[in-house]
């Protein structure tokens, strides 16, 4: 990592959010995604990041939104990097909470943001004030009420989207092979062996992969391991543990690919967000 970059990482006991807030100079991260929904806003410099096919360029007052799954990388364009402020929502948290605001979800579907970026200068306000309320540890009904004023603001980006259990727009070897790794991550899979379960070669597999998801095959399972030893870990659960439930080679392999993905160490990321000590 750079010796300029740095990050300060937090989660709230009550909530299960997390808060970050990071610099970063030149390269941040590779490309991966979370499980929760991500809320954040640049306070310095110029965040650029791709997402969902498209290049994005925050800067300072913008408001970055992505959903779990949303497969994202991250760098500054600029000498002077960037600085940024994140909240990691549950999905769980975020749609039982909104239940006061929408009377009914519709049936088959799930929270949504209709844009990655946009300018909502009292968005970005209400983010800042809830990530500072949780981040110090305010008094509880602080807390509160600044995200009640956080998910106030978000209900004029989000929208219930159909949740597709075969999704049609992408195809129908890439969920195949989607599927089957999700079944099986924590196995040391081979493309062939992915290949014969999708029924095609491959070189065929690779490409269908890539149009649908952005990253090859390994690339993807490598992220979807790194994303249950992020949830592991905030559980408290030990690196090599994790690294041995998850298939990775050993603890070294899993810190390599997690400060790529996530900028920290497994167990700095556990220490921060479980409050438990190493062994």
């Amino acid at each position: 990592m750079n010796a300029h970059n740095w990050i300060d990482l937090k989660q709230d006991a009550d909530t299960g959010i997390e808060t970050l807030r990071a610099h970063f100079q030149g390269h941040a991260y590779d490309p991966h995604w979370h499980d929760s929904y991500l809320v954040g806003v640049t306070e310095q410099g110029v965040q650029q990041f791709n997402c969902r096919r498209a290049k994005h360029q925050s800067t300072p007052g913008k408001v970055f939104l992505l959903e779990p799954g949303d497969i994202h990388d991250g760098e500054a364009p600029t000498d002077d990097g960037f600085t940024y402020r994140m909240l990691y929502i549950d999905p769980q948290w975020l749609t039982r909470e909104l239940g006061a605001v929408f009377d009914k979800a519709p049936d088959n579907s799930e929270l949504s943001f209709a844009n990655t970026l946009t300018t909502d200068l009292p968005l970005a306000h209400a983010t800042a004030l809830a990530f500072e309320t949780l981040h110090r540890g305010e008094l509880k009904i602080v807390r509160q009420t600044a995200l009640d004023a956080l998910l106030e603001g978000l209900t004029r980006h989000l929208h219930w989207r159909t949740r597709y259990d075969q999704d049609p727009r992408l195809p129908l070897v890439a969920q195949k092979a989607r599927e089957y790794l999700h079944a099986n991550a924590q196995y040391d899979i081979g493309l062939d062996q992915l290949a014969a379960a999708t029924g095609v070669d491959r070189f065929r597999l690779t490409r269908a992969f890539k149009a649908a998801y952005g990253m090859a095959p390994h690339a993807y399972l490598v992220q979807l391991r790194l994303a249950t030893a992020r949830r592991m870990l905030s559980q408290g659960e030990q690196p090599t543990t994790v690294a041995m439930t998850l298939g990775f080679a050993d603890q070294s392999h899993l810190g390599r690919w997690f400060v790529r993905a996530y900028g920290l160490t497994p167990a700095l990321y556990r220490k921060r967000c479980s409050n438990l000590p190493d062994r």
